[in-house]
């Protein structure tokens, strides 16, 4: 039968059972058609080798340049196009030197690389494949007709070996083609590469450019970054990046700051295992000198995970931001905002007339948050008390906006008001939310409830997110915004509300436990070996046993 039915812009509809998406990159050239310059057969503005246009004043670049007839979507052959115009424009002769079209995708949580001749449409060209299909990868090396010189490939579902074989097109494969792309095959290290390959496709960076700027004294990722570019475009080449401060012996520190030697995590055992419920203590017996802005707020965050002391008595006071201190956001124009926690997006009647009158009364601009409460901005510092006594004596209390902790639980009406809802995603958010509330950890926390698969609270953009199903809840982790931001991943699938609660506990402390100073919880699910597997046996199946202990310790914060 028919299984999806595509209705068209001018009210056509087409039965199928199969519909394919081919996503990609439009030029705007709407400026050029009224300009009058030629425009390609599916648009963009058609250019010379010299990225010249119809009128010889005018140049093309990036993907609305049609080179020869063609655009190109990615950003490399962008780059080379600024750099042919950059060129033209200092008296040279610069040429467009052609496109290299690999690339690599991350597509709803899939892996997706190409790289060289994709497709084997080089003259005796062999494919070398294997397909896995109870773990959804599919890896295809093209190679010559000799199986000697890699020509080009394909990788669906792992593209971890992406890094390493795009550098070798073109070249003599170092060993046999399935060995290189059987889990149990050999692994490609960086020392097989060349000086001259290519490490960084987007800005053109080769391995001897790397290795060069880590003998000069770039000793980690940050470093190779700032002075060479490589891996500042779309980062897949960055775990080929660390392969070669491994192999050049670099030792990368984990050291917290030049007061402590230990990491984060380090510093946590330190802390749960001798009982130190100091700074100054601390750091008299572990580190040395007085601190700094790394680790004084770093061990406040540990302390306070590790017991439930109130944060502002005695010495914890001082090592608290001043965000932390006020219980209140500090402002660009030197003012505070107010957020009072709204478990769940609830509140009362009686909740919202106050948050009115108090915004009256000191003049505060009011914002919905896109966590479902309510801030209110403009506040002095000397007002917070007022503010924070009128907000108490109404039953609400301080929503840690500020904090390296909780932040918030969104949720939609879930079953209680939707015709769509499978659980009560209202009553789950406000559980959890009152659960974690205070919860102290490396980096803010953000938690989703959806009451169905339609996703109205955006849990998968959240650090846990939780969606109900017709059996239970969905539960996913490891969604960040931010500067690289990620889906969350699932966990487990069909929960009942027990093993949900608990799963989550586990997974939360183990990021308390193990992650680094300001590190979201989705780059530490990307540096655990083993990765979200590792995870899934850790939090589900109590691999390291370690699963009471960690509901043990959350236990004690609520």
């Amino acid at each position: 039968g028919v299984g999806v039915r595509v209705s068209l812009s001018d009210e056509s509809v087409i039965d199928a059972s199969l519909v394919v998406f081919s996503a990609g990159v439009r030029p705007r050239d709407q400026l050029a058609r009224e300009a009058g310059l030629e425009v390609g057969a599916r648009g963009g503005v058609v250019t010379d080798l010299g990225l010249v246009s119809s009128d010889p004043s005018i140049y093309a670049i990036g993907e609305v340049a049609a080179v020869e007839g063609t655009c190109y979507g990615l950003v490399a052959p962008g780059y080379s196009t600024a750099e042919v115009v950059a060129d033209r424009l200092l008296g040279g002769s610069g040429e467009f030197p052609g496109a290299d079209l690999s690339t690599k995708l991350k597509l709803l949580g899939v892996d997706v690389a190409s790289f060289g001749d994709a497709h084997a449409t080089s003259a005796g060209a062999l494919s070398v494949v294997l397909h896995d299909a109870s773990k959804g990868t599919y890896a295809k090396l093209v190679v010559s007709d000799d199986a000697s010189t890699l020509l080009g490939g394909v990788l669906v579902g792992d593209a971890s070996q992406y890094a390493a074989l795009r550098p070798l097109v073109g070249r003599p494969l170092p060993a046999e083609p399935a060995a290189l792309i059987s889990p149990a095959g050999a692994e490609l290290g960086a020392d097989a590469l060349p000086d001259d390959a290519q490490i960084c496709s987007c800005n053109n960076v080769s391995k001897g450019a790397i290795c060069g700027a880590i003998a000069e004294g770039a000793c980690d990722v940050p470093a190779i970054k700032s002075c060479t570019s490589a891996g500042t475009s779309c980062g897949g080449c960055v775990p080929m990046l660390k392969k070669l401060l491994e192999q050049s012996g670099v030792a990368m520190s984990t050291a917290l700051c030049e007061h402590f030697e230990q990491s984060r995590a380090e510093l946590f055992e330190i802390v749960q295992v001798t009982g130190i419920r100091t700074f100054s203590g601390l750091i008299a017996q572990y580190g040395k000198g007085s601190g700094c802005d790394i680790c004084k707020p770093t061990v406040a965050s540990i302390l306070a995970s590790t017991a439930s002391e109130h944060i502002l008595d005695g010495e914890q006071a001082a090592l608290q931001d001043t965000n932390d201190h006020f219980l209140a956001n500090l402002q660009k124009n030197g003012t505070y905002s107010v957020v009072p926690r709204m478990p769940g997006g609830e509140v009362t009647a009686e909740q919202l007339i106050t948050i009115g009158q108090i915004a009256k009364e000191f003049d505060l601009y009011l914002k919905v948050t896109g966590g479902q409460r309510i801030d209110m901005f403009g506040a002095r510092v000397e007002q917070l008390p007022q503010i924070w006594q009128r907000l108490v004596d109404a039953g609400m209390e301080s929503g840690h906006a500020y904090g390296k902790s909780l932040r918030t639980v969104k949720s939609c009406v879930g079953s209680s008001w939707c015709r769509y809802g499978q659980q009560d995603s209202v009553g789950m958010a406000v559980l959890l939310e009152k659960r974690y509330r205070g919860l102290r950890s490396p980096h803010k926390l953000k938690l989703a409830v959806s009451g169905c698969a339609r996703e109205c609270a955006e849990a998968r953009g959240k650090d846990v997110g939780v969606i109900a199903t017709e059996h239970g809840w969905n539960l996913y982790v490891g969604g960040n915004g931010g500067l690289t931001p990620k889906h969350a991943v699932l966990l487990a699938g069909d929960l009942d509300d027990q093993t949900l609660i608990r799963y989550i506990d586990r997974y939360l402390m183990f990021y308390i436990r193990t992650a680094d100073r300001l590190q979201r919880t989705a780059p530490w699910q990307e540096s655990l070996d083993g990765g979200i597997e590792h995870l899934r046996q850790v939090v589900c199946q109590d691999s390291l046993g370690i699963a009471e202990e960690l509901e043990t310790a959350m236990a004690r914060h609520i």
